[in-house]
């Protein structure tokens, strides 16, 4: 039987200047709605709207991508793009009878927004986009996305057809952990190769100027509709941390992506949640000692917002007590750290100094 300690752990540093609150007082962007969370921790650092249900247009195409890629990893299927795959607005201009793999069309749907590749890769998987779409609201209730539903998987206009910033920064967050999605996504270039005709190879050019423009962006999306107006999702990443923003009828969604970053980066302070001078005491049975001083193998080490520290909550799982002899070494158990729910750290437990049996003359 395994006992199980909850205790809050609260940490107390010294910083320097004076950092802004949850709600990003002072940072103020276009976007009829807008997030900014972190993506290892899920805080939420600035949100406007975050919750309002609107139109998305091609940011849609991040979960027909997820569908398509986690399909592919069965199977990497050939296509064979037919009339009832054409589509309008942005494309991969494919004729009928061009065959690709599913893979090689989601590098047309992402690097330049194929409104024809996500219709091939969708009646490809599901027989009909109709079908796919229902695939796609079915991973939407599986992430959390309460407030998202999902017709075309190219995200054309239609009035059953939307999401919210808060619902398409949890898909940001769960695309970026797919490596096979991250890798194409943050390539300014790519190439996309055709099964028929043989050896045709179309070099596409990343619509997302982020890539360029900020240091350290390494995705994810762009997206355009009447109805939309501008759409974006980006991902940044640097010394550690990753942020996802998503902004939605945004007009000057390049620079308030930029804003957002450079006040998330700056408002997150990194704290130490383990390491070996945070000493727990495990029961020993017939040892020279009562007990065996416990530690964390590893230092965890996160980056969250000040008000949060208080809010860490630990939890230790060993065994009640021990037989002596307990080697120096030994691991006995582990400790998650958790935030508003969400695991944030973790970290194997280990004896650090070794106890020995009780002797006679003891």
């Amino acid at each position: 039987m395994e006992k199980i300690i909850s205790v809050a752990v609260a940490f107390m540093m010294v910083i320097s200047g004076f950092p802004l609150g949850v709600n990003g007082a002072g940072v103020s962007v276009s976007a009829e709605a807008a997030i900014l969370v972190s993506a290892y921790s899920g805080e939420t650092l600035f949100e406007k709207n975050a919750d309002e249900k609107r139109a998305i247009a091609s940011i849609t195409k991040i979960m027909t991508a997820v569908v398509a890629l986690e399909a592919a990893e069965y199977e990497d299927i050939e296509i064979e793009f037919t009339q009832d795959m054409q589509a309008e607005g942005s494309s991969l201009y494919l004729q009928t009878g061009d065959v690709l793999k599913l893979s090689e069309l989601v590098k047309g749907m992402m690097i330049v927004s194929g409104n024809d590749a996500a219709n091939a890769a969708a009646i490809g998987i599901a027989g009909s986009k109709e079908k796919f779409a229902d695939m796609m609201n079915a991973k939407a209730k599986e992430l959390g996305m309460t407030n998202t539903h999902f017709v075309t998987p190219s995200g054309l206009d239609d009035d059953e057809h939307y999401s919210t910033a808060r619902d398409m920064a949890v898909l940001c967050c769960y695309a970026m952990n797919m490596q096979s999605f991250a890798e194409i996504v943050s390539e300014k270039t790519a190439v996309v190769s055709y099964v028929h005709p043989e050896g045709k190879k179309q070099t596409c050019v990343n619509h997302n100027k982020l890539l360029s423009l900020y240091e350290g962006c390494i995705g994810i999306k762009t997206g355009y509709t009447q109805k939309a107006g501008r759409t974006l999702t980006s991902c940044s990443e640097r010394d550690g941390v990753r942020l996802i923003a998503v902004t939605l009828n945004d007009r000057d969604d390049w620079n308030d992506h930029q804003t957002l970053y450079d006040y998330g980066f700056s408002a997150l302070s990194e704290v130490s949640l383990s390491g070996e001078s945070n000493i727990i005491e495990l029961p020993v049975v017939g040892g020279e000692s009562d007990f065996a001083d416990v530690c964390a193998t590893r230092e965890c080490r996160v980056h969250i917002l000040d008000d949060s520290r208080d809010k860490i909550v630990q939890r230790v799982y060993m065994p009640h007590f021990v037989y002596a002899p307990v080697e120096k070494d030994k691991i006995v158990g582990e400790a998650r750290y958790y935030l508003g729910g969400r695991e944030i750290a973790y970290a194997k437990l280990r004896v650090k100094e070794c106890v020995d049996m009780q002797t006679e003359n003891s």
